[in-house]
């Protein structure tokens, strides 16, 4: 099996610079309809990004113990080759993500973790790197593909360029691409979309590197008017510690007051906007209060 990069690793010198280039880009041509950089948002975005590295590792741990021992146990075995296995790993890689993605938005407990990804309320490249501390999936939305004879190295590099090809589309200062590219390819434009807070445009088009996943599952939404970024509920903060905890917080205050093991349930497998006496129509509202 030929040696898999860690392509987030090697793309860090590429993040920097295009980042670079984004603020100079704002510099040289402002435009009043776009948010920019803010230095504390900035500088809070960042720390997440280099904390996230840190605790990623411990998170880690667990997940590739599950698939070693389900590699083991699997007959099956996918050879790595550049031009054919390697783009069906991706591809099988970014609807496992999909799912992944999908149910962060969908179970509170999830959300708590990935609720850092969406507390700025700037939208730009540094914005890509406010990445959580915490990963209670540990990984399992990716063991199918284990158990298919994908090694773990293969689903640990697959993973890496997702989250590589996720970078370039935190920006505003690319409109929309042509048609073919817009139809296949999560794009600026779809994921400005999936950044919004405002009704319409809450939980949706949570794919990776390709559109259609949100196209084939009805979560798809154009981008029509100008996002508003953030949560329904903006954090007041820049500490990076509450950035990282607050949702969790909050669950830990709602559990504390619930009155039943029903209700506790309800907390923390629904949906960010539950609530014991929601109506139906308010359980799937798709409201996301994350403070």
């Amino acid at each position: 099996m030929p040696n898999l990069p860690n392509a987030v690793l090697w793309s860090i010198p590429a993040f920097v610079l295009l980042t670079v280039m984004e603020i100079v880009s704002f510099l040289v041509h402002p435009d009043e309809d776009e948010q920019g950089y803010a230095a504390r948002d900035t500088a809070t975005s960042l720390t997440m990004g280099l904390g996230s590295l840190v605790t990623n590792l411990g998170w880690k741990i667990p997940a590739f113990a599950i698939y070693n021992l389900l590699y083991a146990a699997t007959p099956l075995r996918l050879p790595v080759h550049w031009w054919t296995t390697v783009p069906l790993m991706l591809l099988g890689q970014d609807f496992c993500y999909y799912w992944s993605h999908r149910s962060t938005h969908r179970v509170r407990l999830l959300w708590a973790q990935h609720v850092v990804h969406h507390s700025s309320q700037n939208y730009n490249l540094s914005t890509a790197l406010r990445q959580p501390w915490t990963d209670l999936t540990f990984g399992l939305f990716y063991a199918p593909l284990v158990v298919l004879g994908i090694s773990p190295a293969a689903v640990a590099f697959c993973s890496s360029v997702n989250l590589v090809y996720q970078f370039w589309i935190h920006t505003e200062r690319i409109d929309r691409l042509p048609r073919p590219f817009e139809f296949l390819l999560n794009t600026p434009s779809h994921h400005r979309v999936h950044h919004a807070s405002q009704g319409g445009y809450l939980d949706r088009n949570f794919g990776g590197i390709l559109i259609v996943w949100d196209r084939l599952f009805h979560s798809y939404t154009p981008e029509t008017k100008r996002p508003v970024y953030g949560l329904t509920k903006n954090i007041s903060t820049f500490n990076p510690l509450r950035v990282a905890t607050h949702e969790y917080a909050s669950l830990g205050r709602d559990l504390a007051s619930a009155r039943s093991w029903r209700d506790r349930a309800g907390f923390l497998f629904r949906g960010p906007g539950w609530r014991p006496d929601a109506t139906p129509a308010a359980e799937t509202a798709d409201v996301r209060i994350a403070a």
